[in-house]
């Protein structure tokens, strides 16, 4: 990194690429359970529901690319190893298993509220300190909060769907 980027940084550079670090193996983590998700999803609202689950995917593993050029920027190493992300993930990883509309979404919708706390959090850390992180983290949490009332709406809508066929 640029000694005059470094310089811009008004806390510890090392605290801050562990963040970061976490918060990429969150999104290749997000990536892959929405990627698989959106392939084997069963139910009512299937179509819609995989179509939504695939463009979750392909914006996490953008949010992934961007953690990892601004970890490289700070003169660090992205988590170079897929069996890694989980020892440094915040919010872990939902197998598909269950491959369900409505676990799927409830899964997912949990998955986005901890990537809410985990952006919300680098925020608050970054505002004042790292401006260029700070506007990155600031774009991802507003796609992270979006994916939230995406996936809220979907789950509302298949309720009323289940309850419409029960009516």
């Amino acid at each position: 990194m640029g000694s005059k980027g470094r310089e811009i940084i008004g806390m510890d550079v090392e605290e801050l690429l562990g963040l970061l670090r976490r918060a990429y193996s969150d999104e290749w983590l997000a990536y892959y359970q929405y990627w698989l998700g959106a392939k084997l999803v069963k139910g009512p609202m299937k179509d819609a529901v995989g179509a939504e689950l695939l463009q979750h995917a392909t914006e996490e593993l953008m949010h992934a690319d961007m953690v990892a050029m601004r970890i490289i920027q700070l003169g660090g190493t992205p988590v170079t190893k897929p069996e890694e992300w989980y020892q440094h993930s915040n919010c872990g990883y939902d197998a598909p298993d269950d491959p369900y509309v409505k676990v799927l979404l409830e899964q997912n919708i949990k998955g986005e509220q901890c990537a809410i706390g985990v952006y919300k959090r680098l925020m608050d850390i970054t505002r004042d300190k790292d401006p260029v992180t700070y506007n990155m983290v600031l774009t991802i949490l507003q796609q992270e909060v979006e994916h939230e009332e995406d996936l809220q709406s979907l789950l509302e809508d298949y309720e009323l769907l289940v309850r419409a066929m029960k009516g």
